[in-house]
């Protein structure tokens, strides 16, 4: 099918397909940044009750927000594209 395609249930099926893709997309990155945090969060504690440290767990913490970012920088990179 050909973008300039006059049936015009074939161009609204394709809208609707690119929203639940992009919908899918962004609550991917909704759940990533709390998800990193937890992990991050859960790893440095572990690392504290191996070590007998206090600190490990802001350490797992913001290395967790990084990496939240992180992914939240190349989902926006790559749909801008």
């Amino acid at each position: 099918m050909t973008s300039a395609d006059p049936n015009p249930e074939n161009r609204d099926s394709g809208q609707r397909e690119n929203f639940w893709v992009q919908v899918s997309r962004y609550s991917q990155v909704a759940l990533t940044l709390p998800a990193a945090l937890v992990v991050g969060w859960l790893i440095g504690a572990g690392l504290d009750r191996w070590l007998h440290t206090t600190w490990l767990y802001l350490a797992g913490i913001l290395l967790g927000i990084a990496a939240g970012f992180v992914e939240l920088i190349r989902t926006v990179i790559r749909d801008t594209k």
